[in-house]
């Protein structure tokens, strides 16, 4: 079982949304996450990239003008 780690934005540890991710939706533009304990957590964005092998996802994150 791949778990991952999600970041918001970029890869630091103040930008952590939910570790032990193991479901990643994407709709309506929106990244929903689901870990382990069936926590979900929403963010409006855009999923910028995941390395299944190290264990991160980043999400970028839609900024309001």
């Amino acid at each position: 079982m791949c778990l991952s780690t999600v970041y918001k934005n970029s890869r630091t540890e103040e930008n952590v949304v939910l570790r032990n991710v193991m479901r990643i939706d994407c709709k309506d533009g929106c990244v929903i996450l689901t870990d382990l304990m069936e926590r979900t957590v929403a963010i409006e964005g855009t999923l910028e990239s995941a390395n299944l092998v190290d264990g991160y996802v980043v999400v970028k994150e839609t900024k309001e003008n």
